[in-house]
């Protein structure tokens, strides 16, 4: 019955143990403790730090041990509480006996230094001069070396991981756990770098603890209790020089632990493991074995000593070289169970990453990490660009190697279908002539797969010529992943699903509970908001303000569920946002509407049809097409980016017309455009001067 209630109580226990181990090293510095009590902590002392010694002998990695400085300094504060403890008892009760402060005490004071309190302050001086001069100083600059070398590396590594998890080498969670290993191991070795400080200063304190020791004992022993000078100094300077030791043998072990730590490299074994497979080779003592003989021959040697040592020497050299010359043998794998080949996994027909770019072996430098992956980073940096833009987080790229394609290939899929593709050069630069190029260049002549524009393969050594000369120059992972970037802009509404969509609706749940819980799962379904924001997508609107969208589409529940028509009815609270790409605030926004009388005709066929109100009439179509790519040349040449501007009733009609054409010109309602917005209307479509291009009538239109 007791039972559960112990396992219950037991995590608070463990969570009481840190705090009560505090409370102790305060008592121990200001209540007085008996000599037995003393003993016994003096024990525990001893006890910690061979446990903490042999932990970090067995680790495998520093991280291994990543507790290790908090353990060193609550060790070393136990260690001065027990100091201070000590000292109390030896200066009081010193002059009672050797046993007055305690067994462990008289038995370091008396035993190991044989009661010559002489010996003794030369052995702990020795002691001393071991653990600071050597073990300390040498572990403190190598952590404060790890630690600087650790925080320089901490970038590399991280672009590192983002490489592999773009490339689809680790998984997301993987990517997670070893962001987390990079970030432990950097405050690990800071930490480090001032833990060894912690030893440094019990070493110091501990000599100065023993001179509080010998001069208070010699004034108290003389002064206060009769004692002669020689009799003072054989009492009190043994029990210091024996307190003394008793704390400075735990702090050189700590000091051992400290300096294995920092000093060790990461492996698959033990320290142990480690050091004895390096030394394990025929190489290694053969030598050995010839110098020890070769010493043990000259006259006035030890020679009994010397030859039985290197004879050993070489039997471990000849068994040694056996072992490396014996053949390994592996033990058969157990009989496979016999596959049954007409089964075929999910593994082998599908692929979870969404996006992926197909490279030949030619270009598989460019994501070598030899060779510093220059794709790689730059994909990463058209994502991290592409999330912020398009306001939800892009899917990660794959990048694999494919022998079906060309060396100097590459294929990107989205969604399993092919949107591009493309050959570039590893080895050279791609000249772009932007409209501002003098003269011509050697080289292969190819043309941006981004832009279209007219381009020249060159040599890298000709790229500061070609710059002079007004060429953009950009090097081939720029060109791949600026073809990647502008593919995943076009295909937006492909990377959006669910998943994404219910992401969005968790971040806005934290800021905005109540808006979140008015619109989905009740009145929106999940895929219905998500074919809404897809649609938006399609239409270059970006989901970066997607509280506002929200709030539209909250509202709009109220009148339609149908996707379309929803995407209709928020559009005139997301115009804002639409022509804010088109223009600034104080700019006028450039605009192309129809002309009256053929918007009227379309809009009635629309309204006498609305089963058909997409479908316009082929030949109109072409003559109403051929008119805006004529308006629209002189504005392109210019780079100013326009609208077109049409009634709300033909506006789906028409976007489905003009994005064949001008797939970058949103087309909008006049509810879109704000009221105080600034209007220049830069051409009509259909106007007197075009009517008969375009023609009219109501049989133009298609039933």
């Amino acid at each position: 019955m007791a039972s559960p209630a112990l396992a219950k109580a037991l995590p608070g226990l463990k969570g009481a143990a840190l705090p009560a181990a505090m409370l102790l090293l305060v008592v121990l510095m200001v209540v007085p403790i008996p000599a037995f009590m003393l003993d016994v902590f003096f024990i525990m002392n001893i006890v910690i730090s061979l446990a903490v010694l042999m932990v970090a002998l067995n680790a495998q990695k520093p991280l291994d041990f990543s507790a290790f400085p908090t353990v060193l300094l609550f060790a070393t504060l136990f260690r001065l509480a027990l100091n201070v403890a000590s000292t109390r008892v030896v200066l009081g009760k010193g002059h009672e006996g050797e046993a007055a402060a305690g067994h462990v005490i008289e038995a370091f004071g008396t035993f190991l230094i044989g009661g010559d309190y002489v010996v003794g302050l030369f052995v702990f001086s020795i002691l001393v001069i071991i653990n600071m001069i050597v073990v300390t100083k040498g572990a403190g600059r190598v952590s404060e070396v790890s630690a600087r070398f650790t925080l320089d590396a901490l970038p590399g590594k991280q672009m590192a991981i983002d490489a592999d998890l773009n490339a689809g080498l680790i998984t997301p969670d993987e990517a997670r756990a070893r962001r987390v290993e990079v970030s432990t191991e950097a405050d690990f070795y800071g930490s480090m770098d001032g833990s060894s400080k912690f030893v440094k200063g019990d070493a110091v304190a501990g000599l100065l603890i023993l001179a509080i020791n010998i001069i208070g004992g010699l004034i108290l022993g003389t002064v206060s209790h009769g004692l002669g000078v020689k009799e003072a100094a054989q009492t009190y300077i043994v029990l210091a020089i024996g307190d003394a030791l008793v704390a400075q043998l735990p702090g050189l072990m700590l000091s051992i632990a400290a300096a294995a730590i920092v000093t060790r490299v990461t492996s698959s074994q033990d320290l142990a493991g480690q050091i004895g497979g390096q030394f394990a080779s025929h190489r290694t003592w053969t030598p050995v074995a010839a110098a020890l003989g070769v010493l043990g021959l000259v006259p006035g040697m030890p020679h009994f000593l010397i030859l039985p040592i290197a004879a050993a020497a070489g039997y471990a050299a000849w068994r040694l070289k056996q072992a490396s010359q014996r053949p390994v043998v592996t033990e058969a794998p157990a009989a496979a169970e016999p596959q049954d080949l007409s089964k075929i996994g999910w593994d082998e027909v599908t692929d979870t990453c969404h996006v992926m770019l197909d490279i030949g072996y030619g270009l598989v430098p460019l994501v070598d990490e030899r060779k510093g992956s220059p794709l790689m980073g730059r994909i990463t940096g058209v994502r991290r660009q592409l999330s912020k833009d398009l306001g939800f987080v892009v899917p990660q790229v794959r990048v694999r190697d494919d022998i079906n394609l060309a060396p100097y290939t590459y294929r990107i899929i989205i969604g399993g279908v092919i949107v591009g593709e493309d050959q570039v050069s590893p080895d050279e630069m791609l000249a772009l002539d932007t409209g501002q190029a003098v003269g011509g260049l050697r080289g292969k002549p190819a043309k941006d797969p981004t832009f279209g524009l007219d381009a020249v393969w060159i040599a890298s050594s000709d790229s500061d010529a070609a710059t002079g000369a007004g060429y953009l120059v950009v090097d081939a992972g720029t060109v791949v992943a600026t073809h990647l970037n502008q593919q995943l802009l076009t295909h937006a509404c492909d990377l959006l699903g669910p998943d994404e969509v219910q992401s969005l609706l968790d971040g806005l749940k934290e800021r905005a509970p109540g808006l979140v819980a008015a619109l989905s799962p009740n009145p929106l379904p999940l895929t219905t908001l998500t074919q809404v924001l897809r649609a938006l997508l399609a239409e270059g609107v970006p989901l970066k303000e997607f509280r506002r969208i929200a709030a539209a589409l909250a509202n709009a529940a109220t009148k339609s569920a149908d996707a379309e028509e929803l995407v209709e009815l928020i559009r005139p609270d997301l115009g804002a946002l639409i022509i804010q790409k088109l223009c600034t605030v104080r700019e006028p926004l450039r605009v192309m509407t129809l002309e009256g009388h053929l918007e009227a005709l379309l809009g009635q066929a629309i309204r006498s049809d609305p089963a058909r109100r997409h479908a316009i009439e082929p030949d109109l179509g072409r003559r109403i097409a051929d008119a805006l790519q004529q308006a629209a040349q002189p504005l392109i040449a210019e780079a100013k980016p326009f609208a077109l501007v049409v009634q709300p009733a033909i506006r789906i009609a028409m976007r489905k017309l003009v994005k064949t054409i001008l797939p970058d010109t949103p087309v909008m309602s006049f509810f879109e455009v704000p009221e105080d917005k600034s209007v220049e209307v830069v051409a009509v479509i259909g106007a007197p001067d075009t009517q008969g291009a375009i023609g009219g009538g109501q049989q133009a239109l298609a039933a």
